[in-house]
């Protein structure tokens, strides 16, 4: 049986609550993984995510690019790479990027979830945070990789050769664990002023000088970065809500860490200690592949506080495109033979307010009317309920849950007329009901070609998910009263949001392009024929891409 219906029986069973007493005999054994290093094989795999790095925004920006993103474009080239599932938020996305599974699979079906088990805290679980570790009255919790339920390539890595080594540093928890797993060697994160790492793990000296280093960046903080001449058409002030955004160029403020990760100077940061860890954890020097995942968080946070068109993006595609060439020039200087991919965990979109003046005037702000809130009261006083978490959500689209002590004859109906209420409402494409997701087959065809249904079909895991999922109406954002660091978002299952480019590069290989639709779950199994990994049949959604352009297939397939 394969890796992932192995998986699927085991949430069977615990969702049914009748998981069997079977015999240690009648087990199966964990899957198997075999690796046989190919001759020439690269002794370090890079993968980097950029955090809302849409295909839009790539294109957009491909032509000013001559650093390092400019170097990738010489590799194997996807700009139709594809999110595929309608979940398109950090977490689901970096869960599926070095797992090669979609959210369905991986268990990660959004930042945030509810789940009305909790007895300690808010019913809001994080994607990145061990529950069980929750304490009373404390506002923070523990990070950990416990809700991913699939292996990550580096994990497979490790299960093949111990002596393989995993590490992953972001500016984000939820980024450097989706990415690196359970099973890593060092992980890193910014969390507040400085880069953090699992509880009961010391900081390592890598993670201590990089630490220094930005203190004395806050300290006295830095002047802005210079405006590129293609960013001065961008450069003009909007007004969103309480917020004027779209001129800013980053000057920090002394002590303003904030400031600091809503700023290229994040991306710098995690590129910096990343290179240390190469040093530090002499990745690349061994005997079997090592592998190393970057998430650079930076264009996502300016994303949501200054949205995609204004002069903030504009700098920041130029400074992570400089970040990314010193980067790869400080591994090759080392000698390390390394194989890249980069690619996003989403896409994004902009603030309506800029795109009222582009020609988009249908863009909008979700109304309050769209909430769990505004018609629970309704449905209440239909059947004589009360409204108390009668439906509960995290925010106005995706995932809907209805209170969990409901006698099941009243949900059928209650979701019905939450369905009927919400499609009537003009910003709502759709209502689809968990039992209708669910009878939804797991999508086979190319991903630019699926339904809303498939779309939330791939997004759909039965352990987390709710009783029904709202789709807005393309162009509606999510954010009804944009404010201070949010003004923009992504979330949607409409392609702005799903479509992110695909770059691999290795020297030696024969470049391409390649403009059909592919996968983000296509990169681990490409990276694990790379290297000569051999996963169970089935442990995998995605398939492998050949990523020579010439005679070799990198896949070990023969033309």
């Amino acid at each position: 049986m394969s890796f992932v219906k192995t998986l699927s029986k085991f949430v069977a069973c615990l969702l049914a609550s009748t998981l069997p007493v079977v015999s240690a005999a009648a087990q199966e054994a964990p899957p198997a993984v075999t690796q046989q290093v190919p001759a020439g094989a690269p002794k370090l795999i890079v993968a980097i995510a950029i955090d809302q790095f849409s295909s839009d925004v790539f294109a957009q920006y491909r032509q000013r690019f001559t650093g390092g993103l400019a170097r990738l474009t010489q590799g194997a080239v996807f700009p139709a790479g594809y999110q595929s599932h309608a979940a398109t938020e950090t977490c689901p996305g970096h869960s599926t990027i070095l797992t090669g599974n979609r959210p369905a699979h991986t268990g990660v079906i959004a930042n945030s979830w509810i789940d009305q088990s909790v007895t300690v805290g808010p019913n809001v679980v994080y994607c990145a945070e061990d529950v069980a570790q929750r304490s009373a009255g404390s506002r923070d919790y523990v990070a950990s990789a416990k809700h991913l339920l699939v292996p990550t390539l580096g994990e497979w890595m490790k299960q093949a050769n111990p002596a393989a080594r995993n590490i992953a540093v972001s500016g984000k928890d939820r980024g450097a664990l989706m990415m690196g797993g359970h099973d890593i060697d060092q992980v890193y994160w910014w969390k507040g002023k400085e880069f953090a790492t699992l509880n009961g793990r010391a900081i390592g000296p890598a993670a201590v000088a990089q630490n220094a280093q930005i203190a004395q960046v806050l300290a006295k903080g830095a002047a802005e970065f210079p405006l590129p001449d293609h960013c001065r058409r961008a450069d003009r002030a909007i007004k969103a809500g309480s917020v004027t955004i779209g001129n800013g160029h980053f000057a920090l403020k002394a002590g303003d860490a904030n400031g600091f990760r809503t700023s290229p100077r994040l991306d710098r940061a995690t590129l910096d200690l990343a290179l240390k860890l190469v040093d530090e954890q002499k990745l690349g020097k061994g005997a079997v592949p090592d592998v190393l995942s970057v998430s650079l968080s930076a264009t996502d946070y300016i994303g949501h506080a200054t949205g995609t068109e204004g002069a903030e993006m504009c700098i920041q595609m130029t400074q992570v495109d400089t970040a990314l060439g010193e980067f790869f020039a400080s591994l090759d200087k080392r000698g390390i033979d390394y194989a890249v991919v980069l690619t996003a965990d989403h896409g994004g979109f902009d603030l309506p307010e800029r795109l009222h003046e582009q020609a988009l005037e249908t863009s909008s702000r979700v109304s309050e009317a769209v909430s769990a809130k505004a018609f629970s009261a309704t449905l209440a006083k239909r059947y004589g309920l009360s409204e108390k978490d009668l439906v509960l959500a995290d925010g106005p689209s995706g995932d809907y849950w209805l209170r969990r002590d409901l006698p099941a004859g009243i949900k059928g109906k209650l979701i019905d007329d939450a369905k009927a209420l919400l499609e009537a409402d003009p910003q709502v494409e759709v209502v689809l009901s968990a039992a209708e997701i669910a009878a939804t087959p797991m999508p086979t065809t190319s991903a630019d070609t699926w339904t809303l249904a498939e779309r939330a079909r791939a997004s759909y895991n039965p352990l987390h998910s709710g009783d029904f999922v709202v789709f807005l109406k393309r162009g509606v954002v999510p954010i009804p009263n944009p404010g201070p660091g949010y003004v923009a978002t992504h979330g949607s299952p409409w392609d702005y949001d799903r479509r992110v480019p695909i770059l691999f590069w290795r020297k030696g290989l024969t470049g391409f392009e390649q403009p059909s639709a592919v996968e983000v779950v296509d990169i681990a199994p490409s990276l694990a024929a790379l290297i000569g990994l051999k996963i169970p049949e089935g442990a995998f959604d995605g398939r492998c891409l050949d990523l020579d352009g010439g005679p070799v297939n990198t896949c070990g397939v023969n033309r």
